[in-house]
């Protein structure tokens, strides 16, 4: 069984997303796909000139991954600006928080992401208890879900 993906942290989303070369028929235009972490990548890596490990470290993805995240992120603009492609931005496996969370039975702790909780109560990846609660990291108290409406920044 395959490993499930680790949600990419993002701090960015574009408020624009869809792009498209001024000489280009609507009705016919190919298009690139561009994912949320994609953008968030270029942003930090090409934008903010960051060094691949702080990139990885504020995406909480391991350095092998965001260079495979902007490798193809790069591939796709180019290909666009190129070809005469369309760039649309959407979908991803991307996060704006994530949290400590512990199950409140078992004592079980991991990392999950804020859309989780948005999409109703996380199960506990060791009991399958739904008594899951996020925790602060840095006092190890209970947040109360503070995090998931104001970010790590609000605590």
């Amino acid at each position: 069984m395959a490993r499930p993906t680790k949600w990419r942290q993002v701090e960015f989303i574009p408020s624009s997303r869809y792009f498209t070369p001024a000489s280009a028929s609507q009705s016919s235009i190919e298009e690139n796909i561009l994912y949320i972490e994609e953008v968030e990548a270029l942003r930090l890596k090409d934008l903010e000139g960051l060094d691949q490990e702080q990139c990885a470290e504020k995406m909480a993805i391991s350095r092998q991954t965001f260079q495979r995240i902007l490798t193809e992120a790069r591939k796709k603009v180019a290909d666009s600006l190129v070809k005469g492609k369309a760039i649309k931005i959407a979908g991803g496996n991307y996060t704006r928080n994530i949290c400590l969370v512990e199950c409140l039975d078992c004592g079980q702790r991991w990392n999950e992401s804020f859309e989780t909780f948005e999409k109703g109560n996380p199960v506990c990846v060791n009991c399958s208890s739904k008594r899951i609660v996020c925790i602060r990291e840095d006092t190890k108290n209970f947040c109360r879900g503070h995090c998931h409406r104001y970010g790590r920044r609000g605590l």
